[in-house]
């Protein structure tokens, strides 16, 4: 799952890019510095300087200017702070940097670990949520802290000796790049944009509650019932989480040769009442009634109840999200969309390449060939929600009740699961100095919701590993979340405190660390201590990326999609976004799905939680998928560990930098469909 948002908030101020080019003044409507000022101040600034300082000055001191307001000063004193701030001397502008590093480290750190402590009460497991709680969740204490470092002119100094680079020019110019030129770039990324404390604040709130409404929207599935009042789930099953533990019951599912089936058709069922919203609101996080989600019926006691349907709810947190995003907009001059943002600035991919690279994998031939390997295994024609096949894993043969009798042996509770992360790193090959350097600074949480990594931001803090952890134990479910989760926080910490400049701390965007943890939790059978023998582990694993890819590229699409019609029409009323939303999970459903799957107009991609609450992330876990599958190729052979150790402490370089140190090529779909091309001729000898 995703590293958390609110971190991302935080620093969301810090990450926008705004492209500047050589000697070319880009001022939004903010600015009151003109051109002539701009001349002069770069003439004045080197006329006493060398080549570098004289390139410098004709880079920043344009990028100064468009974020200057008259409030921070005239043109005179715009000039007189440029001459004044300005660092000529290379050893002196490297000391900047430093301080500069050493106290971003205190402030984000100390507002990460604030805002930890503030969502405590609504991330992990405890007592009911007050209507307090959620309003600490909600609040967001670094909202004033852009503004407070324009109007203290902190950032007009980072701006003025620490240019912004575009995205093609790192990526070009980034290729020959020493240490201390990529750390200088990041800083010439920290402050782009000046978003007021009052916008942050909002999107801070709607990502909260909207969070809130995710992990709080349970099923109880011991009381579905199907038409003939039988309840195929038994009481052990418990609450599930939508979509993460719909979806992982019914991949479970698959090793249920009696009832399997049916309760995956229940499921999907299930799903298709909640995003069309005519689900009961009397059965979200209750076991009151028992209902059949055939008929959509309400029980008590034998007798039909009464129900009012839930009243667009889940597009009203969409809505608001998208408002808050928006509101934002008039602030970013260069990215002024939430899609140029998530994309073009945070992931450094462009939306186009990432719609282009995913509608090539999902039209590619090897998606039917699949498909009809997966009916052949099933012994029957593939229905929409064969979409989360699971049959290539390992542990498609073996029950989830044993998977969770071995779980609840092992991590009984919170404390076993923290003793336990060691071992775990011992069986991917971490050595046990490195294996407790690494778990000495993560820390468990029994999650409310299905679980996630939250990252440190200052070294001396630990990560936080949240997943749910039940009263007997923590069940398959929960486990294989954590170990997903473990990976996030193992990059985490390695990218925190083996990186050797801080503002160079992280991944590229959020589809790398995505992709550690992917490497993490198809090894999960592996360090419970399973062995698969199967001569075909490697096709079959090959597969599972593939079909796994295919599902998730399909709903970034739609979320991509949605997001560019509330874009379109940023008035629509809750029911029509609903209706919107269902017409392009349709449409991409039609085009790259039904041909495989069957049953024209399913809206089934319409129901991840991450279209609700986590705006624009989606995209990230299928290309985190195609950098899975080419670091596992460098994996092969080789230490596991030694490799994360060596890959992972570059830090926040463009994507395509990073994956050449990582694995010798830029990120492609090509690699998978070669080698998925490879595993199906072996699946069919």
């Amino acid at each position: 799952m995703k590293i958390t948002r609110l971190l991302a908030l935080v620093l969301a101020s810090l990450v926008m890019m705004v492209a500047c080019k050589n000697n070319q003044k880009e001022t939004s409507s903010m600015s009151n510095i003109n051109d002539a000022t701009i001349q002069s101040t770069i003439k004045e600034l080197k006329a006493n300087c060398d080549a570098v300082a004289q390139q410098i000055a004709e880079r920043s001191v344009p990028q100064v200017a468009a974020l200057w307001t008259s409030e921070d000063g005239t043109a005179e004193e715009f000039t007189a702070f440029c001459k004044e701030y300005f660092v000529a001397d290379s050893a002196a502008r490297w000391q900047l940097a430093q301080t500069l590093q050493h106290n971003f480290e205190s402030l984000y750190g100390c507002y990460n670990k604030i805002g930890v402590d503030l969502k405590l009460a609504v991330h992990v497991d405890g007592p009911a949520i007050t209507p307090v709680d959620e309003l600490f969740g909600a609040f967001d204490p670094s909202a004033h802290l852009d503004d407070d470092m324009y109007s203290s002119k902190i950032a007009f100094i980072t701006v003025l000796n620490f240019p912004f680079y575009t995205l093609q020019e790192k990526n070009e110019m980034g290729k020959t790049w020493s240490r201390q030129q990529w750390a200088y770039a990041r800083l010439g990324d920290a402050f782009t944009s000046r978003v007021p404390a009052t916008v942050n604040q909002k999107t801070a709130e709607a990502l909260s509650y909207s969070d809130s409404y995710i992990s709080a929207y349970n099923i109880y599935m011991a009381n579905l019932v199907d038409d003939k009042g039988q309840h195929l789930f038994p009481k052990e099953v418990g609450a599930l989480i939508t979509h993460w533990g719909l979806r992982d019951e019914l991949k479970s599912d698959y090793a249920d040769k009696e009832n399997g089936l049916a309760k995956q058709r229940m499921i999907y069922q299930v799903m298709r009442r909640i995003i069309d919203q005519s689900i009961p609101q009397e059965v979200i996080n209750s076991d009151k009634y028992e209902w059949n989600p055939y008929s959509n019926t309400l029980t008590q006691g034998g007798k039909e109840v009464k129900f009012e349907c839930e009243p667009d709810t889940r597009y009203k947190y969409l809505k608001e999200n998208f408002l808050a995003e928006k509101a934002a907009d008039r602030y970013n001059p260069t990215y002024p969309t939430a899609i140029a943002r998530a994309f073009d600035a945070s992931m450094e991919v462009s939306c186009e390449e990432i719609e282009k690279l995913f509608t090539e994998f999902i039209s590619a031939p090897e998606v039917a060939q699949a498909g009809k390997l997966i009916e052949q295994r099933l012994g029957r024609k593939l229905e929409p929600f064969d979409i989360w096949y699971d049959g290539f894993k390992s542990r498609s043969s073996i029950s989830e009740d044993q998977l969770t009798a071995k779980t609840q042996q092992l991590y009984p509770n919170r404390d076993a699961v923290q003793a336990g992360l060691p071992a775990i790193l011992n069986k991917l090959g971490f050595t046990n100095e490195m294996a407790r350097y690494i778990c000495d600074k993560v820390h468990v949480d029994p999650s409310r919701g299905a679980g996630h990594a939250w990252e440190a931001a200052m070294r001396g803090d630990k990560a936080r590993l949240r997943t749910r952890i039940g009263a007997n134990g923590m069940d398959y479910k929960g486990y294989n979340i954590a170990v997903h989760e473990f990976g996030h926080n193992v990059e985490q910490t390695l990218t925190l405190y083996n990186v050797d400049n801080y503002i160079m701390r992280g991944v590229p965007n959020t589809a790398f660390t995505e992709a550690l943890a992917f490497v993490f939790q198809t090894r999960d059978l592996e360090l419970l201590g399973f062995k698969n023998d199967d001569p075909r582990k490697d096709a079959l694993s090959t597969l599972d990326i593939f079909w796994g890819c295919y599902e998730i590229m399909g709903v970034a699409l739609v979320d991509m999609r949605v997001w560019k019609w509330m874009y379109e029409n940023p008035d629509c009323t809750y029911a029509q976004l609903k209706e919107q939303v269902m017409t392009i999970a349709r449409e991409v459903w039609n085009q790259y799905y039904e041909p495989v799957l069957g049953e024209k107009d399913s809206p089934i991609l319409g129901i991840y939680s991450h279209m609700i609450d986590s705006p624009l992330y989606l995209a990230n876990y299928p290309y985190g998928h195609l950098i899975q599958f080419q670091l596992e190729q460098q994996l092969a052979g080789k230490n596991i560990a030694d490799e994360i150790v060596r890959i992972y402490p570059v830090g926040r370089l463009t994507p395509q930098n990073w994956m050449r140190h990582a694995v010798g090529s830029e990120v492609s779909i090509k690699p998978l469909l070669e080698s998925t091309r490879k595993a199906l001729e072996q699946m069919n000898k």
